[in-house]
């Protein structure tokens, strides 16, 4: 069966469909600086969104470090939406814009369950040239102030 086209309101996101691999540095003021290696998905399902799943690995020993899942949502105007759920008990809406193949977003919500560490506001900085995805991730989390927390370059797989 032949994959569905893609839906014409998710043409504005096409740049990002695919694997994504790579390697990053994480710090905070509350814990160690770590490097990490990272898979991150896109695809399509003919609706208007693309799917998405994010995966992370410490490099000194392989250990499963962070993952995350949910859709990118663009909207009329350059607008995109992202709604996520993570494995630390949070779950995020963040908002944003597309300017060609760059998009800046911002949290309107993290929500949090009572055992979740509390975060208070991300943003997400993510731009792709060709065939390499970069992104930077704040957040205000801990009672720290908002402030870069991951960087990461990630290749297109074949």
């Amino acid at each position: 069966m032949a994959p569905p086209p893609l839906h014409p309101d998710a043409v504005p996101l096409e740049f990002l469909l695919g694997t994504w691999r790579g390697e990053g540095q994480g710090h905070y003021p509350t814990i160690a600086s770590f490097g990490y290696g990272e898979e991150v998905r896109f695809w399509h399902v003919g609706k208007p969104f693309l799917a998405y799943t994010q995966r992370s690995w410490a490099l000194d020993d392989g250990r499963p470090l962070h993952s995350e899942a949910g859709y990118w949502r663009p909207k009329p105007d350059g607008v995109v939406e992202l709604v996520l759920a993570l494995p630390t008990g949070h779950v995020e809406i963040d908002e944003g814009t597309i300017e060609g193949t760059a998009m800046t977003l911002a949290s309107r919500l993290v929500g949090a369950s009572t055992s979740a560490k509390e975060v208070a506001s991300v943003t997400r900085q993510v731009v792709v040239e060709g065939d390499v995805l970069r992104y930077v991730f704040a957040m205000a989390a801990v009672g720290e102030p908002l402030q870069e927390h991951l960087t990461a370059e990630l290749h297109r797989q074949p």
